[in-house]
């Protein structure tokens, strides 16, 4: 008989050891990879729900600074030199920290990473970034925290904090101009290729430069097209256009037009008819 007990509780032990309870985490992790102009950027942080609770001016109080979200602290990396309100941020990896108030949040970069919540002793000197934002009110309260990298262009992008009715803002400027500039000219000194002059050239004419140079890199690119595709005798027209040669544009659309109704591409003939169209009473 107690030999039996003995091999009951040697397996009621055994049960118990190997026993794991698995529960949803209370605020659910996140990451979030985009990439802005030709610059990398990742987030990772926590997101609380507000749970009925009075958000900001209770549970964050108003005036103190705030780990922004929940657990280990909130963070941003980014892979090059970026401006926010005119300070430059070096690239790398920092912790995101805000003190709201009730018309407006100051927010931080800082340097040190590993810590639970904010800093046993907060340090200046690891303040990378401040800058001062304004509070926007929302129509409806928004359940669970969220940190995104939002309104994407080129050359920059919205950092977003919204949480219960309060959405909080900061524009990131990158240095997507300054690379691109640098890969043109060097790959201009060297042997492009027909791609490498159409991409130096769509890029020219998009971003409001030499139009005349855009249009001669065009013209270099599609000699060594034997089978000009219809988008890019499309991109071509466009560029002609805006160069001021618009009998040379309606050309090249007509072309384009004739391929895309080979193709059955009904967008592309729809805005080639539109342009020919609009061009034809210049």
């Amino acid at each position: 008989m107690k030999k039996a007990l003995t091999l009951l509780s040697f397996a009621a032990f055994m049960a118990f050891s190997q026993a794991q309870v698995t529960t949803p985490p209370a605020s659910v992790p996140a990451e979030y990879e985009v990439k802005v102009g030709l610059t990398e950027f990742d987030l990772e942080y926590n997101r609380p729900n507000v749970n009925d609770r009075k958000i900001f001016g209770d549970l964050v109080p108003y005036g103190k600074i705030w780990r922004t979200g929940a657990n280990k602290n909130s963070t941003i990396e980014f892979s090059d030199d970026i401006v926010i309100d005119g300070q430059t941020v070096k690239a790398g990896k920092y912790a995101i920290f805000t003190k709201p108030e009730k018309d407006s949040w100051e927010i931080y970069f800082y340097t040190d990473t590993e810590n639970w919540g904010l800093p046993e002793k907060w340090d200046d000197s690891k303040v990378a970034m401040r800058t001062k934002a304004k509070v926007h009110k929302l129509p409806m309260s928004v359940e669970t925290f969220s940190i995104s990298i939002d309104e994407i262009k080129n050359d920059n992008a919205k950092l977003n904090f919204i949480w219960s009715d309060v959405y909080v803002e900061v524009k990131m400027e990158v240095p997507t101009d300054k690379k691109v500039l640098a890969s043109i000219d060097a790959t201009m000194k060297n042997s492009p290729k027909p791609e490498d002059y159409i991409a130096a050239a769509n890029y020219y004419a998009n971003t409001g430069k030499d139009i005349q140079q855009a249009k001669k890199w065009f013209d270099e690119g599609m000699k060594g097209q034997k089978e000009p595709k219809f988008w890019q005798l499309r991109q071509q027209s466009l560029v002609y256009a805006k160069a001021g040669d618009i009998k040379g544009a309606i050309s090249l659309a007509q072309q384009s037009l004739d391929l895309a109704k080979k193709a059955g591409n009904a967008d592309y003939v729809k805005m080639n008819e539109e342009s020919i169209k609009e061009w034809s009473k210049k």
